[in-house]
Formats: structure tokens, sequence, C-alpha cells
């Protein structure tokens, strides 16, 4: 090779080890650079990785599992007997399954179905649910729910106890899916069970010593597997033992506990044993204790169940329990109906042959707004307490009293799951809530509350009626509502018929200032305006006027916060809001100034609220943020226009300052929430049940005792405490499966409470509203405002459309005056009778006699037996 060539050699070798040095930096920058791109997604799944882990392991923590240890049935035969001068109770202590014999008629109302097993339509878990005096539903983390009733799983194993203490009966249940727990060793050393057989009688320690198989690891037999053995009983690589043999029947179980518990054989022993057992599988059998107490109170049976009596493992919080489901139950060849609390109340024909449609039901006291809803497609409400069953012998009320906030009503005909017809009360327990864990979780957990409300109990009061008619059931109704309100349940004197009118004092409406789009309040009726109002009303003799006024404080109708109370300045001063109350009294008209308590509307610091101090808490320990749902997706439409619920003891803090505020300006107090909506706090540091919410909001009427006090919808545990109930929902939902719409909560309070339904002007049918309310005895209800109804254009408030009061004066006028005519002396008398006498018409009596007839039809008009004409569309009072 040349000298040249040599030289161009060796020039060129650096340019090659330069060019691999590159490429090795290239790729080791590109790796780097792949390492950094997984750093974001790596902590990402590290972040939900943790929040999983935190959800499942400290929101709801693995706590040491207590055991539940089970009753035990004695094998006492003869009847339990409970009686008075009404009532006979009869309880079959094999079963736990009772009846109740009316004495006056000889009516027995059974706790059960007899026919169980021969009926045609129920599964085999529905014919245990059939014969059984409970049902109880648990849950687990992930959320899945199973139910036990108290025949399969509890009667049958034996697992049960029954005492007397006084006048009450006690039923003390263990449900689940293993039988009774016997006080006797599966396996123990054979030197210990010798030496308890030694105390024995004779015939004892043979039959011990046939029930149980001798193993001693020096002697084992052909076949015995001596590895299994000792891997099942490790004892027995040092002490012979004794095993329990596999065919042991309960009968001989059960005297062997007893022949070991006279031989001083203890429940140490016996947990000490449980040690050299190690065969056991640790399945998850799920045990709980529950208990029934059973008196008779007159006419009534009244049953409890405490909350302090629930034994149960944490890992399985029981959610619901349904006490009685099948009691009084109608079969398919019974002629009867079933009474539930929809509307003023709703009548389910037996055997309506509806079995295509859904089963009846509805939350007491509508839905808990601390609970978490995804979806709602309708809202369901009873605001009254009780439910029943009529045939053609009789009848029964069942009363919810403690409660009855946790409470919602079941209702079926025959032909749908069973032969039956039947209604009950479910109550929920412990609520659960799920969590939002991330959309790459497909994983559900739950949260729980972490314990029951201390005290507290359920009641249901059974009344037996000697009649199979709504009305007296009612009457029944209304002498439990005399008996444990007293004085507060007591006769209006009033001549004139209740005539309700809501002023709309300001609405929300964003306008422009200097070209930015601002919030400010809307005048829709100023407070002369309103008085003015009211003094032409009442100088037109329209019947007794009370009058709400709504949105005239805190931004209005869509009011903020009641941190502090404060007028609109477009409505007037305070010194005319003053004048307003001292006009509407000297007028003789109640004057209520409505508020929000237990709510906040676009309210923030400014406003004295911050969300992470006042909002309620759910179970998962977010604030308790509410929401408007999509007409059309049904689902929470976020981020629109939603509010809060504010924590209990806040909520009675606003109630308090709408209260003063009232007193400041003379008038009486409108709550647009207490009385109607009842919810929870699951604020950890201050949890507050439902009934423990109910509870407060009955202390705070009761205190008002002095003061005039309106609500809204009515709920029954408030309105013996008010003057006057507005928005009172008659007719209720329109449930394919309810048969017919009857007044039956108004028969037991008219006369008493005032009360009104929905605003005549606004209700869609203005027509179909007033007779509703002839029918219903309720008092006329408006919502009216001084500004036209093109106010409200480019505002969210549309359904004000049809308040103008200049246009709606004179219509309102004429239909006031002639109700208060014809039917004002009615409303300080009680309800006598209600009849349907066709699809169309319906007629209502009251004690002095007049009666009311009503006709729905738009096109027949109808003539009574004793002559008298209703046209179509209108009704006619006789008197």
């Amino acid at each position: 090779m040349s000298e040249e060539n040599v030289k161009k050699v060796k020039k060129e070798k650096p340019v090659r080890k330069k060019a691999r040095g590159e490429a090795n930096t290239e790729r080791q920058k590109a790796i780097r650079d792949f390492l950094k791109s997984l750093i974001f997604p790596l902590c990402f799944l590290a972040v939900i990785g943790i929040a999983v882990f935190a959800i499942i392991n400290l929101v709801n923590p693995e706590v040491e599992k207590n055991p539940v240890v089970p009753y035990g049935y004695d094998g006492e035969v003869e009847p339990v007997v409970l009686e008075n001068d009404q009532l006979i109770f009869s309880m079959d202590p094999t079963t736990t399954l009772f009846t109740v014999t009316k004495k006056s008629t000889g009516k027995v109302w059974s706790s059960y179905i007899e026919e169980a097993e021969s009926d045609s339509k129920a599964l085999s878990e529905e014919k245990g649910r059939m014969q059984s005096n409970l049902l109880l539903t648990y849950s687990i983390k992930s959320g899945l729910e199973t139910i036990y009733d108290t025949k399969r799983f509890s009667v049958d194993n034996s697992i049960y106890e029954i005492s007397k203490d006084g006048d009450t009966l006690k039923v003390k249940y263990t449900l689940g899916k293993v039988s009774r727990e016997y006080i006797m060793p599966t396996v123990i050393r054979v030197a210990e069970l010798d030496a308890y057989r030694d105390k024995m009688e004779k015939s004892d320690s043979s039959m011990v010593k046939d029930m149980y198989k001798k193993y001693d690891i020096k002697k084992l037999k052909k076949g015995d597997n001596k590895e299994e053995l000792l891997e099942k009983y490790p004892v027995l690589a040092t002490d012979p033992i004794y095993v329990l043999k596999a065919d042991a029947r309960e009968d001989r179980k059960n005297r062997i506990e007893k022949a070991l518990e006279g031989a001083g054989y203890t429940y140490d022993q016996y947990l000490a044993d449980k040690e050299l057992d190690q065969s056991e599988s640790e399945e998850d059998n799920q045990l709980f204790n529950v208990e029934m107490d059973f008196r008779l109170d007159g006419d009534d049976m009244i049953v409890e169940v405490p909350l302090d009596s629930l034994e149960y493992n944490a890992d399985a919080p029981i959610t619901l329990l349904s006490p009685l489901p099948y009691f009084g139950a109608g079969s398919k060849d019974q002629e009867g109906f079933m009474l539930v609390p929809e509307g003023g109340g709703g009548i389910i024909e037996y055997n309506n042959g509806k079995i295509a449609q859904n089963s009846y039901y509805a939350n007491m006291y509508g839905w808990d707004m601390c609970l978490r809803r995804r979806y709602v497609i309708h809202n369901t409400r009873a605001y009254f307490n009780a439910y029943g069953q009529s045939t053609e012998d009789g009848s029964f009320l069942c009363i919810m009293e403690d409660g009855s906030s946790y409470a919602s009503v079941k209702a079926s005909v025959s032909g749908k799951v069973n032969d039956y017809n039947f209604v009950y009360a479910d109550y929920q327990i412990i609520p659960k809530e799920q969590f939002e864990i991330s959309d790459m979780s497909s994983s559900a957990v739950y949260s729980f509350l972490p314990s029951l409300p201390e005290g507290e109990k359920l009641v249901q009061r059974y009344r037996f009626i000697d009649s199979s008619d709504y009305v007296d059931m009612a009457y029944a109704y209304r002498d439990y509502l005399e008996t444990t309100y007293g004085e507060y349940m007591s006769l209006n004197s009033d001549e004139k018929a209740p005539v309700s009118v809501e002023i709309l004092g300001a609405v929300d409406k964003v306008q422009q200032i200097l070209g930015v789009p601002v919030s400010l309040p809307l005048k829709l009726t100023t407070y002369k305006e309103a008085g003015e109002m009211i003094e032409d009303m009442q100088g037109s003799d329209i019947g007794k006027i009370s009058v709400k006024y709504t949105g005239w404080c805190n931004g209005g109708v869509n009011q903020k916060i009641l941190t502090s109370v404060n007028t609109i300045p477009a409505l007037g001063s305070k010194k005319d809001l003053s004048d307003l109350g001292t006009s509407a009294s000297g007028l003789g008209v109640d004057l209520y100034l409505d508020g929000i308590t237990q709510y906040e509307h676009r309210s923030n610091l400014f406003n004295g609220f911050i969300s992470y101090r006042d909002a309620a808490r759910q179970l998962t320990k977010e604030r308790a943020e509410l929401f408007n749902y999509s007409h059309v997706t049904y689902a929470a439409r976020e981020g629109f226009k939603s509010y809060y619920l504010l924590h209990t003891s806040l909520a009675m803090t606003m109630a308090d300052n709408l209260v003063a505020a009232a007193k400041t300006y003379g008038t009486g107090v409108s709550f647009q929430d207490i009385g109607m909506d009842l919810s929870s706090d699951f604020y950890r540091k201050e949890t507050h049940s439902r009934e423990d919410t109910k509870a407060k909001n009955k202390e705070l009427l009761k205190s008002l005792d002095d003061k005039k006090i309106m609500i809204n919808m009515g709920n029954d545990y408030a309105v013996p405490y008010v003057d006057m109930v507005t928005n009172m929902d008659l007719k209720g939902s329109e449930y394919t499966i309810i048969d017919e719409n009857v007044p039956f909560y108004q028969i037991a309070i008219h006369g008493y409470i005032d009360y009104t339904g929905d605003p005549i002007n606004i209700s869609g049918d203005d027509q179909e509203e007033l007779l509703r309310c002839v029918e219903y005895g309720a008092g006329l209800n408006f919502t009216l405002m001084k500004e036209s109804s093109f106010a409200l254009q480019k505002t969210l408030y549309t359904e004000y459309y049809g308040c103008e009061y200049a246009a709606w004066r004179d219509r309102m006028f004429e239909m006031c005056k002639r109700y208060n005519r014809e039917l004002g002396h009615c409303f300080k008398q009680e309800m006598k009778d209600h009849e349907i006498l066709s699809p169309y018409v319906r007629a209502t009596t009251y004690a002095d006699g007049t009666k009311v007839y009503v006709n729905y039809s738009f096109s027949e008009d109808y003539v009574a037996e004793d002559g008298t004409k209703v046209p179509a569309r209108d009704y006619t009072v006789v008197r």
C-alpha cells in the first residue's frame, strides 16, 4: 500500500469513531426522552392506585370482627299469648308467626301467608319471605346486596329466642346461612373430654362418646391419612383427640351441649377447643342479630325494633329492615284494597290485574338530599306516615311512628310476585354511597355510615278497625293525631274559606352594567305594591287571606344564604317593609315572610358562605352539592345552577335568623323547606340522622307557638304546629297501579289545620285544580306579582308567566267569592264522609250535613239520587 493510501486510512478511522459516538448519544437521548415521557403516566397511575387503596382501606377501614353470638330456641311449643280487653295476640313459638284477633268482631289478622308453599306464582325464596316476620338486607363493600328472611335463615335453624318482659313479648332473631353454633367442641383432647364425661350421668356419657370419633397418632386405623389428619388437627401430633362425627344430628348436638354445660364446660374452653380444629373453612358466612318487640295498647298492636339490638360485622352492614312484610295480606280470592300514602291517599284494589305495571314505591318525606343521585326520572314522596289494608270484614292502619323518616312504602298486587296483595314499609338502616374513583377503574367501591344512631328504634302501630271503609280508617288516623298532639289538634273557629296568596318580590336576572353581565334583582312587586294588592284583596271580601311574601330579601326568589337578612333596595326601604307588616296586620291579613333555610343559592364568601365549612357532607365526605336534572337524559346538570345543602346546625341557625327578621317586621314566618324537605348530614364531627333533623324541626316549630307559621307540603310531624300549609300535593303522582285517589289525610286534619293545593293560576288547568280543592276541602292558592309577565323575558323564571295580578284579579275574585260564599262555613268542621259516585263524580260531606258534589267530566252533567244536578267541570253545594 502506498504511503498516501495509508495516510487516508489513518484519517478515516477517527471519523468513523466520531459517527459511532454520535449514534450512541442519540440512542441514549432517545431512551432518556422515552423514560421522561413515562413519568407523568406512571405518576398518574400511582395516584390512582393510592386513591383506590385509600378509599378501600381508609374510608371503609378493616375493623376487628366481633363475633355475633347466635340465639337459641328453647324448644317451647305452647303458644305465647298477649291479651287485653280489645285484642288477643297469639304466637306459635316453633315458627314465631302470630295472629291478632279483634274481640269485638272475631276478625283474625295473620302475620304470614298460611298457604305460601302452594302459591302458584312465588319462587322458593319468596315463599320463605311470605312466612317471615322480618326481612333483612345487608351489603358488602362492592355494593352487592343480599336479603335474609327470618324463616329460612333463623327459624329453620332454631337460632332465635322468645321471652316476655312484663306486657312485652321479645323475639330475638339470629339470621344467617349457618346453623346454630353449639357450645360444644368439634375437636377436644381425649383426657379432657373423658374428665367431663366422668361428671355426667351414665346415659349422657355414653351418648357423648358415641358422637365422637377417637384418633391417636400411634394407633391409626387402616384408611386413616396421617398427613391429612395432622394438617386438620395439629394437636394430634402430641395428644390423642376426639372429633365430632359429621353426621351428628341437631337434637344430639343440643343434648351434648346441655350435658357438657352440666359437667362444667365453659364458653372460654369452647373457644380454646375451636383453635384445635383447622379443618373448618373460613367461608364468609354473615350472622346478624335483631330484636322485635310486640305489645298491645288498646285497639293497637305496637311493633318495635330497637336499633341498639342490631349486631352485625362492619364489613356487612345492614342496609334495610322490613318488619311484617305480609301482615294482613289479601289473597287473590278476597275483595278489598290497600291504602298507600300517595298524595292525600291512594287506593289499590285487590287483584286489579295491573301486573305489568311497576309495584308501588314512595319515600317517606321525599329524598334525603344528603345522598347523591346521578339520575332522577321521578321524585317519590309521601307526607303522612300511614298505610293500610281493608277487607270485607275489617281493616287495619299501620302508623309509622319512630323511624318513619327512614321508611319507604311498597305495595304489590296478586299475580305479580305471588298470589297475594300486600303493602309494607322498608327502613333504610345504614345508607351507602358509591365513590367516584376514576374512569380507568371498573370496580365499584361504596362508603357506608360507620355506626347506627344511638337510642333510636323503629316503631309501627297497627290499629284495627271494625270497618272496611277508608273514611273510617281516616277517622282512626285522626284519633291518633289528636291523642299524639293533644291541644295542637283543636278545631278552627274560621267562618271564611282560607285563601293563600304568594306575592313575588324579586327574581335574579343577568343585566349589563358598563358592558359587564351582572346578576341583579329584578323587581316584580315592591313592598308598597304588595301592600296595595293586599288592601285590594281584603276589601273585596274573598275569604280569609294569608299572604306569603317570597323573594323579599337576599337577592330574590332564588335566595342567598340567610347569614344576614337584607332587604332588596329595588323593592323599597326597610321602613316600607315594616309599613307593609303594620298595614297587613291592621287589615286583619296574616302576612308571612318566606325564606329558604336548609340550602344556599348563589352564595359566596361575601354572603358569609364557605362551602368547605358550611356545606353538609355526604357519606363519601364530599360536600353535598345539589343539581338540577335534565328532562331529556335525566342526568344531573353539573355546573348549571348547582347549590349546597347546609350543615344541619347551620340550617337551624338560618331558621332562627328568618324568625328574627319576621319579628322585626311584625309578620309571621314562612319556611320554604322546613316541613317539606328532610335531610341527613354525615359530617363526621357532627353527624345528624334524618330522625335527628326531624326532631330538631319539631322542636323549632313548637318553640314558635306564639307566632304565625306557614310551611309547604305539610309533612305529618310538622302540620300540628303550624297555622297554614300551602302547596299540599292533593292528588299525588298518577301511578297506573293506583285505582283511586281519595282525601284520606285531608279527612283526618280538615277543620283543624288550614291547607291549600298548588297555585291555581299556574297549575296548568285552573278548573281541575279548583275542583280538586273543592273535593279535598282545601283552601285556594294563587301566586301573583304586580309586574307584567313580559318582565320575565330572558330570565329562568318562565313558570311565573301566569302570575300577573291585573290579568288574574277578576277571575280570582270571582272564584274566591263563590268558594267563600258556598263553602266558607265548612272550614271549622270535620269532614265526615267521602264517596266515589262514578268515574268522574265525587261527593264530600261535612259535620253539619253540607254535601259537596264535584263533577270532573268534560262533557256530561251528573244527577244525584236526591235530584241534585252537577254540571260538567263544576261543583254543587247542598246544605
